[in-house]
């Protein structure tokens, strides 16, 4: 436990922890728009809005705004991106370095489930965006998904494809409808 004590959780690696890739690409997603650097585009899809300057520093989210920079897409999509998933891969590496991963199987350790009951602990879920800064937003995201998507940021949530598994657009235009199942990146996988 004292490795996993000297990590710094940000809301993209809780949101790892708790479920995996797509929520922590849905995180970046949902902190470029509070940036005002990512807007929706087509049902279930995103892009830029021209805003660059304002792109935190986190590598996940420059990863997703560079990938959105170049089209539009959805959460899908974004999540067969060679940079989001070596982002996705460095952010695991770092966790497991700070023992809240296990590399084999994959899966959380009991200081990364505890942690998280920490976190949900004191972060209840949200009944509004009240009094909640940015940090406490992407956080509520990171613990509890579509549940705080809904309350907290429900039309880009909904328009940019965030809720469930995936937007519908992804859907449509993949053959498979899904993001090939080899990847080891769709759902709660770690």
């Amino acid at each position: 436990m004292d490795s996993a004590a000297k990590i710094q959780l940000e809301p993209h690696a809780v949101a790892l922890l708790r479920g995996g890739p797509l929520a922590a690409v849905k995180v970046a997603a949902l902190a470029l728009h509070l940036q005002g650097a990512a807007n929706t585009a087509r049902p279930g899809t995103m892009r830029t809005s021209g805003v660059a300057a304002q792109v935190a520093g986190h590598p996940l989210e420059k990863a997703v705004h560079t990938s959105l920079y170049r089209r539009p897409a959805g959460i899908r999509d974004l999540l067969k991106q060679p940079r989001i998933r070596t982002s996705v891969a460095e952010l695991r590496a770092e966790l497991t370095a700070a023992g809240l991963l296990r590399s084999f199987p994959r899966a959380r350790t009991r200081a990364a489930r505890r942690t998280l009951d920490d976190l949900r602990a004191q972060l209840p879920p949200p009944a509004g965006r009240e009094g909640l800064s940015t940090a406490d937003i992407l956080l509520a995201v990171a613990l509890y998904d579509d549940e705080a998507l809904t309350v907290l940021s429900p039309r880009f949530a909904r328009d940019a494809g965030l809720l469930g598994r995936g937007g519908a657009a992804d859907n449509e235009r993949s053959p498979q409808g899904s993001d090939g199942g080899g990847s080891g990146l769709g759902g709660a996988g770690f």
